[in-house]
């Protein structure tokens, strides 16, 4: 068994909350490992890699997701078209270029950590689901599929509800193909709003040793243990039903 490269995850300060470690590197082993212990980099372009494991964590579990009724009259008369991993660093950019408000997700997102994800991408463990209007990307959001946990990375909307459709898909996704829980990281209102709630850290923890089934002993000897056998996209990868349109939502 290898070292594990973090500290234990109860070594995280409080403030800032969930602050566990500084510096590392972006590979994919490393990031498979902070992942596979709940632990995600989010950091500004002029500082170090920074790891955080917040307590509380948000998360979502697919069953509980919230349409609101504005969503509702939305996909009712739109004509959105819903694609998976079929432009993933697109999503990727978007997101990184969306306006956000300090501390949200998004803001971390600087060519170095583009590029990570887009080579997670091409292992086969980073999804994007786009939505799309008359065939042009209109919202979106990606995140990292490890067992049965989506681990949700950032989103972004060109079109008011966009990025909540992209959720919902998620979301719906997510249930029809025996994926339980969709972390969401830490606490903002737009995703409270979609019926994510908090969940303390140890929960969080012992939620991720049921829904990753590779020992951590494992994990440490070979983080690539948790990769699929062969890359795919999220629909091809998942293999049942999963939404195509606006209106699969509702």
């Amino acid at each position: 068994m290898l070292p594990n490269p973090f500290p234990p995850t109860s070594q995280a300060l409080h403030e800032p909350n969930g602050l566990l470690a500084i510096g590392g590197d972006l590979t994919p082993e490393t990031l498979l490992c902070a992942y596979a212990q709940g632990i995600f980099p989010w950091f500004e372009p002029d500082q170090d890699i920074l790891w955080w494991t917040p307590n509380p964590r948000l998360v979502l579990f697919p069953e509980q997701v919230h349409t609101s009724r504005s969503l509702c009259r939305t996909l009712k008369k739109c004509d959105w078209t819903i694609t998976y991993d079929r432009g993933f660093s697109e999503v990727v950019s978007a997101c990184a270029a969306a306006p956000r408000n300090q501390r949200e997700p998004g803001t971390w997102i600087t060519p170095d950590m583009q590029a990570a994800y887009v080579q997670l991408h091409e292992l086969g463990v980073a999804h994007s689901i786009e939505i799309r209007g008359r065939g042009e990307l209109i919202g979106g959001l990606y995140g990292i599929l490890l067992g049965r946990i989506f681990f949700g990375e950032s989103m972004f909307s060109r079109v008011t509800d966009a990025s909540k459709a992209a959720f919902t898909a998620l979301a719906r996704l997510c249930l029809e193909n025996d994926i339980d829980v969709i972390d969401c990281q830490v606490h903002n209102p737009h995703l409270a709003s979609l019926g994510a709630t908090p969940m303390s850290r140890e929960g969080f923890e012992k939620t991720l040793r049921g829904v990753i089934k590779e020992p951590m002993a494992s994990i440490l000897s070979n983080p690539r243990c948790l990769l699929p056998k062969e890359p795919a996209p999220l629909d091809k990868r998942l293999g049942k039903r999963v939404p195509r349109y606006a209106m699969d939502l509702l």
